[in-house]
């Protein structure tokens, strides 16, 4: 099949985490087999060597000058609650350049699926070409889009523009659906829950450089790592891991020390610092920012336990980092929010706890910080369900049946 995707987010340059499941499944869909272009506003920091990828990249540019292109690449939105206001500035320009590329290259090359990654701005510019060309649009709904299209009656209405084209919508969370169907006016029929996934080869168990990892960071070899990867965002609720982590019950003889690594930057890092020391974590929490995607394997692996206590502050779908972690082998903790129950199964491959609930959250992580069989039970389940169900070619191959399904039916 020939396939166009739609994104403001994708990889710019090697190790950028902006939009990298984006590409993984392009990535997926071109080693199945199938033609996949990317259509994707231009940026500066574009840096790809043609050599490592085999999706094809079509940028457009929105502004006369470069430093005038700031949407989009995970920047748009302020701690993804709210859009920053200089993107309503250059927002009619994104909307108007981005559509008139899709239709151009739609009417160009007749690609037999548009697949749009977020409502907006992706799925409303995909729905003209779609309209216009008779191609099906898939809208798939990762998070911050169905907070956006809710902020103004304008937003809701070219959300709603998008879903109403759509043959198929696609959500990462229970939430997110509810949200668009209850608030956007979505079609329910429409809607599929497939998260976005991993490659079981790119990530697995390995322990090589998890050692030396440990020892840069200071982390004694017999302490007990917990791992929390993602923007330092409200909806990650890191902070209810920080309170959680000092909440922990572990004392007497023998006891495990537990440090805490906080892999992501965002707008309430400094806020979580400032948290994590009056909490007097001090030296067992590690801040260490972005890290290139090439480097991710050697700290999932260098954790022994990781974990996603999601908020609904916004409702957001579910992270990549949760299946990262079970494709490393590594259970997982996480909250009942943002899609974790799509692939956290209570008490298989790791502990599902009540939103916001710390006592909760800290007797989960104290179980498995203090039962390494357990920990190494649930990791194996968790990378057999990335190998058998939540891996890309598996979930590739579901996109795959929609796309041919919508095609067909097109074509009636």
């Amino acid at each position: 099949m020939k396939i166009g995707v739609l994104t403001h987010n994708y990889p710019r340059f090697r190790g950028d985490f902006s939009g990298r499941f984006v590409e993984a499944l392009s990535e997926e869909l071109v080693a199945q087999g199938h033609q996949v272009t990317v259509l994707a506003p231009w940026d500066a920091a574009y840096a790809r060597d043609p050599s490592d990828h085999r999706v094809k990249l079509v940028l457009y540019r929105y502004a006369p000058r470069a430093a005038w292109h700031r949407l989009g690449y995970m920047r748009t939105m302020r701690a993804d609650v709210a859009l920053r206001g200089g993107t309503y500035l250059m927002a009619p320009g994104l909307f108007l350049s981005g559509a008139y590329a899709i239709m151009r290259w739609a009417g160009s090359e007749r690609p037999d699926v548009l697949h749009a990654h977020w409502a907006l701005p992706n799925g409303y510019m995909g729905a003209f070409a779609a309209r216009r060309h008779g191609i099906p649009l898939v809208v798939s709904i990762p998070g911050s889009d169905a907070t956006v299209a809710g902020q103004n009656p304008i937003f809701r209405k070219m959300a709603r523009v998008a879903f109403d084209q759509a043959g198929l919508i696609t959500a990462n969370a229970e939430c997110l659906r509810d949200v668009a169907v209850s608030d956007l006016g979505a079609d329910p029929a429409k809607f599929e829950l497939i998260p976005y996934g991993v490659d079981p080869n790119a990530m697995r168990s390995d322990a090589t450089g998890t050692e030396a990892l440990r020892a840069g960071l200071g982390i004694p070899g017999d302490a007990i790592v917990l791992l929390a990867v993602g923007r330092m965002v409200y909806k990650k609720g890191f902070d209810q891991l920080l309170r959680a982590a000092n909440a922990l019950d572990l004392t007497g003889d023998g006891a495990p020390t537990v440090h805490l690594v906080m892999v992501g930057t965002g707008d309430l890092r400094d806020e979580w610092q400032v948290l994590g020391r009056d909490l007097g974590l001090g030296s067992r929490i590690h801040w260490v920012g972005d890290v290139p995607t090439d480097r991710m394997g050697v700290y999932y692996n260098a954790a022994d336990v990781a974990v996603m206590p999601a908020a609904n502050r916004p409702p957001t779908g579910l992270a990549v980092s949760v299946l990262d972690a079970m494709s490393c082998g590594k259970p997982v903790v996480g909250s009942d929010a943002a899609g974790n129950r799509l692939a956290i199964r209570d008490g298989v491959n790791g502990f599902v706890v009540p939103e916001g609930d710390l006592g909760a959250l800290a007797a989960a992580i104290r179980t498995l910080v203090v039962n390494p069989a357990l920990r190494s039970r649930m990791g194996a389940a968790g990378r057999h369900m990335i190998e058998t169900e939540l891996g890309w070619p598996q979930l590739a191959a579901r996109y795959i049946t929609h796309f041919k399904r919508l095609a067909g039916d097109l074509r009636l």
